[in-house]
Order: structure tokens, then C-alpha cells, then sequence
């Protein structure tokens, strides 16, 4: 175990490197149009607000479909938890009321429990190594948990890299995060971290977060910053600390129920459209934090750097982390991942 939780180097804790995006998609006024006769009618939803570049990505996936496949799939996207929460859409695949969606490794290992390995703290050093990691056999083998759950897995999108933000103070240190109320994702890889590092972890569903930021429910909250952004999270917070302390990839899923219905073009159409959107909406997401960073300052926020020796300890109080998940994961797969990393 010992190889294992030092196989990790501390250049995991440094920041992604960031590069150019496009421009985002505009969205397609959809919702309440009837369906004709048919068509194969298939809804999107997602957490997430029609401007983050994961919703701008379901209207690339949206408008590449509906154009392949000359109208016989038609597309809807329902942004900002208008069909739930995480949780409640990744059942709504499973029960094939919702047809598809992105959502990150986090809320998705509740139901496949491997993909809690993509959430380990400091694991990918920047986006480079994380695409080459998702985009290659791992990746793919774990794709392969979700038909028992209902839900076909196509391939990994972008929420990014997570940082941490507060109302109450500077947060440049270890000692600093001790006491603070934070909420997490509904995933207990999560909750555990922040426990190591002495927060009072709060988990709570995406919709209701800044509600819980505006009332006091929370001090805190970690997220990419994107998000922060277009959820207007720097409205009710003051202080982002730039820790990148875990990488979010965001499956995009497919309602195995739906996918069957599908013919065999189709569904080549719909893989191809799934690919296609990724890569457009990765570089969207790279862009987005190039310019969240400078939008939060201009709007009031104090954007905190870690020092290497704050990034140092941080690290190292994480460690039991990786002990704790990589006996429940598995520590052959763990360790397998560790060495494809380094």
C-alpha cells in the first residue's frame, strides 16, 4: 500500500494547464413541440444552466443528431434541474423516462461504485493525462458497469477541475479549511475527504446549493469554475481558493431502454454525434475557465493561490483516502491507474 499512496506525485496538485475554446452553441427553443408520428422523441436533462459549456454540449450533441439523422430523432435539452438532480435524472435513465444525460463521476458512483477511482484527490495532473486516462482502456472498461444499471455509457465530457469557495475568510492553508461547513456531492469519496481536512462535510443535490449559500445553511461550497460562474455562487460568496483538488469528468449516458429502440444506424449516429460533442465541448469547458477566473475577480471575488508547501499538506492529509477506497475499489485496478497516471 505504501507504492500505492506513493505513486501519486505532488505535481497532481497543480492546477490544469488551460487552452482555447469555441463558441457556444445556441440552444433550440424544443420544449412543448409536438412530437409527430414516429419520431423517436429523446430528452436530455442536465443540473446544469443553459450557458455551462455541459448544456452547450447536450446542443451540439441535439443539433448533430437531428441533422444525421434527417428528423427521425428528435432532441430535447431541459437545462438547469428542470427534470431533477443528479440522482433523480440518472434514474429517470434508468427507468427510460429521461433519454440521456451528462453527470459527473461523483453522483454516478452511487450506482456503479469503480467510478469513485476518477474522484480519487490530486489524481490527474492536468486535462492532458485525464483525456488520455478516460479516453483509453480504463476508461472504456469502466463504461462497461452501467448496462447492469440500465444506462449506456458513451464516453467522458468535462465539469473540470474543483475548487473551493467560502463567505468567511481567506482560505490559503490546511488550517484554514478546519470547521468550515462545506457542501459536497451525495458521494461518500467526498464526504471523506473533506473530513481529512477537518471541514463539517454537508452533502446536498446541485439545485439546492445556492439557496443553502444564500441562507447560511453552508459556508462553502466546491465545484469547477464554471460553475461558479453561471450558477452566480460569487452572489453569496467572497472567496475561491484555487485548490483543484479533484478532476470531474461527466459521463455522457444513454437510457439503455431508449437505446434499444434505436436501428443500428441510429445508433452509430448517436455514438459519432456523443464523440463529436465531447471534443467540442471539452474545448468550450477550458475556455469557459479561462474566463471564469478573471469574470469572479472583476465581480468581487478574492481568488486565493496555494502555496507548495499549503498544496504539500493538503496532499498529505488526503492520503487515508486512498487507503480507505482503494481496499472497497479494488487496489489491482487502483494501482493500475496510479501507474497509467505517472
Amino acid at each position: 500500500m505504501k507504492k500505492l499512496l506513493t505513486s501519486v506525485s505532488i505535481c497532481s496538485v497543480l492546477l490544469l494547464a488551460a487552452c482555447g475554446g469555441g463558441q457556444s452553441a445556441e440552444p433550440s427553443a424544443t420544449n412543448d413541440v409536438e412530437v409527430p408520428e414516429g419520431v423517436k422523441e429523446m430528452k436530455l436533462a442536465v443540473a446544469t444552466p443553459e450557458e455551462r459549456s455541459l448544456t452547450q454540449g447536450l446542443y451540439k450533441f441535439q443539433e448533430i443528431v437531428e441533422s444525421e439523422t434527417g428528423g427521425s430523432i428528435k432532441v430535447e435539452v431541459f437545462p438547469n434541474g428542470q427534470l431533477g438532480g443528479d440522482r433523480e435524472v440518472f434514474e429517470g435513465l434508468q427507468f427510460g423516462t429521461i433519454e440521456g444525460t451528462t453527470i459527473s463521476t461523483g453522483p454516478v458512483a452511487q450506482f456503479a461504485p469503480r467510478f469513485q477511482m476518477f474522484d480519487l484527490p490530486f489524481l490527474f495532473p492536468n486535462t492532458e493525462v485525464a483525456y488520455e486516462i478516460l479516453d483509453g482502456s480504463i476508461g472504456e472498461d469502466l463504461l462497461g458497469d452501467l448496462p447492469e444499471q440500465g444506462v449506456i455509457g458513451l464516453n467522458y465530457w468535462e465539469n473540470g477541475f474543483r475548487h473551493l469557495t467560502n463567505n468567511g475568510k481567506e482560505v490559503a492553508s490546511l488550517e484554514d479549511i478546519k470547521g468550515l461547513k462545506i457542501r459536497t456531492l451525495e458521494n461518500e469519496l467526498h464526504i471523506d475527504m473533506w473530513r481529512e481536512l477537518g471541514a463539517n462535510p454537508t452533502p446536498m443535490a446541485f439545485t439546492e446549493l445556492f439557496a443553502a449559500l444564500q441562507q447560511g445553511v453552508v459556508d462553502g461550497q466546491e465545484n469547477p469554475a464554471g460553475n461558479v460562474t453561471t450558477s452566480k455562487f460569487y452572489e453569496v460568496q467572497d472567496y475561491l481558493t484555487k485548490t483543484g483538488h479533484i478532476y470531474n469528468a461527466s459521463l455522457f449516458m444513454i437510457s439503455e431502454t431508449f437505446w434499444n429502440t434505436l436501428t443500428d444506424e441510429e445508433q452509430e449516429i448517436v455514438r459519432k454525434a456523443a464523440d463529436e460533442a465531447r471534443d467540442y465541448q471539452r474545448e468550450l469547458n477550458q475556455q469557459e475557465e479561462i474566463e471564469a477566473f478573471t469574470f469572479l475577480e472583476e465581480n468581487g471575488m478574492t481568488i486565493i493561490e496555494l502555496s507548495d508547501e499549503a498544496q504539500q499538506k493538503i496532499f498529505d492529509q488526503v492520503q487515508p483516502v486512498y487507503e480507505k477506497y482503494s481496499a472497497s475499489i479494488g487496489e489491482e485496478l487502483v494501482q493500475e491507474l496510479l501507474d497509467a497516471v505517472q
